[in-house]
């Protein structure tokens, strides 16, 4: 299962959210790509965010062979399940994508469909593309009962402290999903 992150602007959530992802998950069948909506095409990830990822263990090759591509049509196509950070970027995927409208979300109210449906039984499933499966189909009946979502705001140019909140807020809600998908 392909899972995509998009960001506006600057790739730093997105690129973070990807990286991330695979030391979070660890499921093999699960492959994490990220674009940006409005950022550079190939371009490195920020020193922010590399210095962050560093930290966590992530392997620097990794980091350093990093490089943003814009979001399009063709990049949606092959994606199972995109996962935006701010309300406006779903909305811009949705207006571009309209056929991914139903698998695209953002991260954060992902999260919390994934903790009501595990919470309520409506997580299925054997293989976690089939659990993921399972929200989706779900999400109009989980919707009712979350809690409002929340963006995960851009930290690009407010400086390091703004990347860390970023981060942090990101690893939370990955955590959040791969323990709900278990």
């Amino acid at each position: 299962m392909r899972i995509l992150f998009v960001c506006t602007g600057n790739i730093s959530r997105s690129a973070m959210a990807e990286l991330l992802a695979p030391h979070i998950f660890k499921d093999d069948s699960l492959t994490f790509e990220s674009a940006g909506a409005r950022g550079l095409h190939d371009h490195p990830i920020s020193e922010e965010a590399a210095e962050l990822l560093r930290r966590d263990g992530i392997d620097g090759a990794l980091i350093d062979a990093f490089r943003s591509r814009r979001v399009s049509p063709q990049v949606t196509a092959g994606a199972d399940l995109i996962l935006c950070f701010e309300t406006a970027q779903r909305s811009d995927i949705v207006v571009e994508s309209p056929l991914k409208a139903r698998r695209t979300f953002l991260i954060t109210d992902f999260a919390n469909m994934c903790e009501t449906a595990k919470a309520q039984g409506w997580l299925t499933g054997s293989t976690i593309e089939e659990r993921i499966d399972s929200v989706v189909d779900n999400a109009g009946l989980l919707r009712p009962e979350l809690p409002d979502a929340e963006n995960v705001d851009d930290p690009q140019g407010r400086g390091m402290d703004a990347f860390v909140t970023a981060h942090n807020a990101l690893v939370r809600v990955l955590k959040h999903i791969a323990t709900a998908l278990e």
